[in-house]
């Protein structure tokens, strides 16, 4: 870490925001520079809707588009990438560079991490698939997003589910919000 940003208290709050608020959105290059600095990093290829609000410029239908995109197998392998999938000059997006990652997962391969499914969007078939969970939790996984709305994270999934703590200690591993 540099040793100018504790000397700085503006500086210093805003590293305290980053570090500290999950949602925090980011309101200039200055504040992804520093983001990148403390170690914020987004990887393109699994990054939720969330993710993509913090940066600026992005709207709520960009970011969803990106994660649709993305769960629907589409790759993002550079900048260019993301630019031409929102039909947006790379200029615009150039400052996103410092803390974006394209990471390349194969699925194939046995070094892949564990595809991530996403509760929210999910259909009943694809949550049967997940170990430890059979097909009644999955229908009421379902049901329960369908009357109450989405998940917001995996405390709301469990709280609203009634599951208890060993259950969402093995699904953990296998859900994206």
């Amino acid at each position: 870490m540099n040793n100018w940003l504790p000397l700085n208290p503006r500086l210093q709050r805003l590293r305290s925001k980053l570090l500290n608020d999950p949602y925090y959105r980011l309101q200039s290059a200055e504040e992804i520079a520093i983001a990148a600095q403390v170690g914020i990093r987004i990887d393109v290829n699994q990054a939720t809707v969330d993710d993509w609000l913090r940066l600026p410029g992005l709207s709520i239908h960009q970011a969803r588009s990106l994660v649709e995109l993305a769960a629907g197998g589409v790759k993002f392998y550079c900048i260019e990438d993301i630019a031409a999938a929102l039909s947006m000059p790379i200029q615009r997006l150039e400052v996103l560079k410092p803390i974006l990652s394209f990471t390349y997962y194969d699925e194939e391969s046995l070094d892949s991490p564990v595809h991530l499914i996403n509760p929210n969007t999910a259909d009943v078939e694809s949550l049967a698939k997940i170990p430890f969970v059979d097909l009644s939790l999955a229908q009421g996984i379902v049901e329960n997003r369908l009357s109450a709305g989405p998940y917001r994270n995996l405390a709301d999934f469990k709280r609203r589910l009634k599951l208890p703590a060993d259950v969402i200690a093995q699904l953990m591993y296998f859900l994206r919000f």
